[in-house]
Formats: C-alpha cells, sequence, structure tokens
C-alpha cells in the first residue's frame, strides 16, 4: 500500500518537472504558412508548395510533415524512394480509387440490375440482393474469394513497380494508361493534358472517398438500397397533379 503511494507521488512529480531541453520533430512543430487556397482563414504546412497536382494547402493537422515513406515500411529504400509527399499521394489514389468502385458498387446494382443466380451455386437469389452489406452475407464464398484475389493480384503489381521504379515512381502507376504502360485506347496527352488528366482522378478520388462513407453508413442505418431511397425525391406528390394546388394538402 505504501509502495502504491509512493509511486502516485512520484508520478504526480514527475508531472510537474521542467521540461527536458530536446526537441523532437513532429508535425506539431512544423512551419506553416497562413491563408491556403483550400482554408482561407486557416493555414497549411510549408511542405505543400504545390508541386502535386491538386494540392491546394490543405493539410490543418500536418500529417505532409511527418516521414510516412520511411516509417514500418518495408520497400523504403534510403535515397531511392518517393518522397514522404509522394507516399501520401500514393495512398490517396489507392483509396480513392478503391473508393470509387464502391460507390459504383452501391448504385449499380439497384439501378441496373444484378446477375442471375444459380442454384448450383449459391442459390437463384444469391446475386439478388441489391444492398451491398445485405449481399455480401448472401453470395457464395468463392465469389469473395474472386474479388479478394483479383485485388491482391492489382495490389501485388503495383509494389511490384513500386520497387522496379524506386525514387522515379509516379505514383498511383499501375501500369494502366500512364505512360510506358498497357494503353489500349493509345491515349496519348501533352504533358498539360496530362496534368489535368491526373487533376481530375484526385477530385474524383477525394469526392468518392466522403460518398462511399456517406453510402456505407445510410445503407447500414436504412437497411435498404440507395436507389430505393433516393427515388421518392424524384417523384412528383398527388397533389401536384391537381390544378390550382401549389401547397401540400393540410396546409
Amino acid at each position: 500500500m505504501k509502495l502504491a503511494a509512493l509511486s502516485l507521488l512520484a508520478g504526480s512529480a514527475a508531472a510537474f518537472a521542467p521540461a527536458q531541453n530536446s526537441k523532437v520533430s513532429t508535425a506539431l512543430n512544423a512551419e506553416f504558412f497562413d491563408s491556403p487556397r483550400a482554408l482561407p482563414f486557416g493555414s497549411a504546412p510549408t511542405t505543400l508548395d504545390g508541386s502535386l497536382v491538386g494540392d491546394v494547402g490543405f493539410d490543418p493537422i500536418g500529417f505532409s510533415t511527418a516521414p510516412f515513406a520511411s516509417f514500418n515500411n518495408p520497400l523504403y529504400k534510403e535515397g531511392d524512394f518517393m518522397t514522404d509527399l509522394q507516399w501520401l499521394r500514393e495512398a490517396e489514389l489507392t483509396h480513392g480509387r478503391i473508393a470509387q468502385l464502391a460507390v459504383v458498387g452501391f448504385i449499380w446494382p439497384a439501378l441496373f440490375g444484378t446477375f442471375p443466380g444459380n442454384e448450383n451455386f449459391g442459390g437463384a437469389d444469391a446475386f439478388s440482393y441489391v444492398n451491398p452489406l445485405e449481399a455480401i452475407t448472401h453470395v457464395p464464398d468463392l465469389a469473395i474469394y474472386q474479388i479478394v484475389g483479383g485485388m491482391a493480384w492489382v495490389e501485388y503489381q503495383r509494389v511490384q513497380r513500386i520497387k522496379a521504379q524506386g525514387k522515379n515512381r509516379i505514383s498511383g502507376d499501375i501500369g494502366l494508361g500512364y505512360p510506358g504502360g498497357w494503353n489500349p485506347f493509345n491515349l496519348n496527352y501533352s504533358p498539360e493534358e496530362y496534368a489535368e488528366k491526373q487533376l481530375q482522378e484526385i477530385k474524383h478520388c477525394r469526392l468518392a472517398m466522403i460518398g462511399a462513407f456517406g453510402l456505407f453508413f445510410q445503407a447500414l442505418n436504412s437497411g435498404t438500397d440507395i436507389v430505393s431511397q433516393l427515388s421518392p425525391a424524384f417523384a412528383a406528390p398527388e397533389y401536384a397533379a391537381k390544378a390550382g394546388y401549389f401547397l401540400p394538402q393540410g396546409i
């Protein structure tokens, strides 16, 4: 009992002891500049210098000042790897692309229909559920394994490209449409057009991440698909068809 009391006193005394003079480099003591484009009333770290496409100075916490490229990263090679900012852009693009697929997955089945089921493969109605949160519990396990396997292959190819390209890597390059990659549509952009496409993609990624977040929790809360929830908003109420009725009945 006495030992516990002494321990508490020692801890309390340490809390009021003078701080040590050693300095630690963290995002909290980084240099910030005022009035970035994203938040004119706020501030942003000087690491956001506009060198990346889509950089509008939004980093109020200072993530871009932390050494994320080397933190717990088995792919990191000092002197031959992406910068911390490029590594964060790599993560942003990867998450944004997954979010875009998720948004399409939330909307497409209810709007255009689902695949037919099979009695020998999960049942006739295995693919008839249009709420993704409900559908994932009814589709055959093999369908889930196909998705996981496909995404694992894409991720493996991305990791291999990160290793091979080193510091010369273009963030987000998965060998599809990028210069030197697989280009089935023969895309050939000028540097200005290419930068514009990159800007369009990062904007879509950011919007999709917000959209996927909202769609997920809305489906979780409502238990139904997004189209069923939005459809009534585009239907004219009964009183609107009557001549002279400008206000809802009862008003």
